[in-house]
């Protein structure tokens, strides 16, 4: 996928002025003194907000999660004026203004969250990092409460999801508030070779933060964009192939996208159990971070095969230990002779300005005490993962039928991908005003009853075949980088130049 250019301003809308939106209307939940404002600051800023101007942008819109925590910690603010005052920015910058859509529904429970983690606290009890954190979710990751779990589509709208998916388990665990769920491409942008990213039958299309005429990206767009926008501390995405990365490019955020296995797809609406992962997406390293310390999978789910390295993603290997703190690794000095290979495939047509701003992060790693290995003047190429779309297709068929077994109450429930197809027949006003559903009929037309099955609209190509071009493109792509030129890490642009 594409990737937009974040422009600063669209219709007079910039970030600056999505960060004052809403200002008077916060005012009234009290939230003064978090962390880092003076009590002068905190005065001044309320007396403004109280006369309806749009105040500047201050430590609390902009606040991390080890501000807001220490904030709750010091009594300057609580889990409920957090969640009260991420509401009202919802109402008046999401739903209304610029009206950036990015939130498909908001949690009726928050708020009864929200009193339970501050009454925690204040007997001495703090579950975790996220611990009284509003946090927003994906709209196709499970939570066993009074949301819907609808990846954008009415064939999943009606009874709830049973039960919390695992991360959503995690978070409650935790502590965190889960303050509702975000819009996406519906499907995570698996119907379509015509889709629009960030719009779903059911929640519309949502805009890109920083420029409202421009793309989102997808199919994470609503997580990454009510990050970008303060609508929540911190926010959850899903990817199977740039749906974390690319909407964070677009939006200006941290996304981070683990390794297959890091997290558990328990309770999450599929495509592949092949490439599917859950990650963050924050305002900082260290936000994105500390949502993973509190998601990752550390010991294996039993509703998730990958956490314990099986079927794949560890080539027969156990899956080795993940670390116990991903914010130990959050330091300014970290780079300080690592050596980082670059290669710029991808923008190599795309215009001056694009590969001036790629040129100017080397240079930034650089500085940053890294040495950078060009790996194209170097002549590296990376093997191409050319079985991909067939495994995705081998999967969804199979994965999406295993998935409706486990809801009830909804259309789907118990149903076949032919049925989803038959739903959006009957219900192509609301489902497919726009586009169609192409890839649905491809993955329908995939013969799953064994592997090795030749596969016609590949040429005979077989799904295990086709997984061992994936496999190899690993192999001989990033691994084969990493071995051949000392390197710690690899930095490529993470999107081709934009559109609108």
């Amino acid at each position: 996928m594409g990737a937009p250019p974040a422009n600063d301003h669209d219709d007079g809308i910039s970030r600056r002025d999505l960060l004052r939106l809403g200002a008077a209307a916060a005012a009234s939940t009290t939230l003064v003194g978090v962390a880092g404002s003076t009590t002068a600051a905190a005065a001044e800023r309320s007396s403004t907000e109280a006369q309806g101007r749009f105040a500047a942008p201050t430590t609390f819109n902009e606040a991390t999660v080890v501000e807001l925590t220490a904030a709750m910690a010091n009594g300057t603010t609580s889990a409920v004026e957090l969640t009260n005052f991420y509401l009202t920015r919802i109402a008046n910058i999401d739903q209304k203004g610029p009206a950036l859509n990015s939130v498909i529904e908001l949690n009726p429970d928050a708020l009864a969250m929200a009193q339970n983690a501050d009454a925690l606290r204040r007997r001495g009890q703090v579950l975790g990092p996220l611990h009284g954190i509003p946090i927003l979710l994906k709209d196709n990751i499970d939570t066993g409460d009074k949301m819907q779990t609808s990846a954008g589509s009415f064939a999943l709208v009606g009874t709830p999801a049973v039960k919390d998916s695992t991360v959503a388990a995690k978070l409650r665990a935790g502590g965190a508030v889960i303050l509702g769920k975000t819009n996406l491409s519906e499907w995570a942008n698996f119907r379509s070779f015509f889709s629009t990213s960030g719009w779903s039958g059911r929640g519309g299309l949502t805009h890109n933060p920083y420029s409202l005429d421009r793309n989102a990206c997808g199919s994470s767009s609503g997580s990454a964009a009510a990050a970008a926008a303060n609508l929540a501390a911190v926010s959850i995405g899903s990817e199977t192939d740039g749906s974390i990365v690319c909407p964070a490019n677009v939006s200006a955020v941290v996304g981070i996208k683990p390794t297959v296995g890091v997290t558990s797809r328990g309770g999450v609406v599929p495509i592949s159990h092949i490439q599917d992962t859950i990650g963050p997406h924050g305002r900082t390293v260290a936000d994105a971070a500390a949502v993973l310390n509190v998601i990752a999978s550390r010991t294996p789910d039993p509703r998730d095969p990958a956490t314990s390295g099986v079927p794949l993603g560890w080539r027969g290997r156990t899956r080795p230990a993940l670390p116990a703190d991903y914010t130990a690794f959050v330091d300014a000095n970290g780079l300080h002779g690592a050596r980082i290979g670059a290669t710029r495939q991808g923008i190599d047509n795309a215009p001056p300005q694009v590969v001036a701003v790629f040129d100017n992060a080397l240079a930034a790693i650089a500085a940053a005490g890294a040495t950078v290995v060009d790996l194209d003047g170097a002549g590296f190429t990376f093997a191409p993962a050319d079985g991909e779309f067939l495994v995705l297709l081998f999967d969804f068929k199979v994965d999406l039928q295993k998935y409706f077994a486990t809801r009830v109450g909804v259309p789907m429930a118990n149903k076949t991908l032919a049925d989803a197809i038959a739903f959006n027949d009957a219900n192509a006003a609301s489902e497919m005003p726009y586009f169609f559903q192409e890839i649905f009929q491809l993955a329908q037309l995939m013969d799953t009853s064994s592997p090795d099955a030749p596969q016609p609209v590949f040429g005979g190509l077989t799904y295990n075949q086709a997984l061992d071009i994936d496999q190899n493109a690993g192999v001989k792509g990033i691994d084969l980088a990493l071995a051949s030129f000392n390197l710690d890490a690899v930095v490529a642009p993470t999107d081709s130049p934009g559109w609108t």
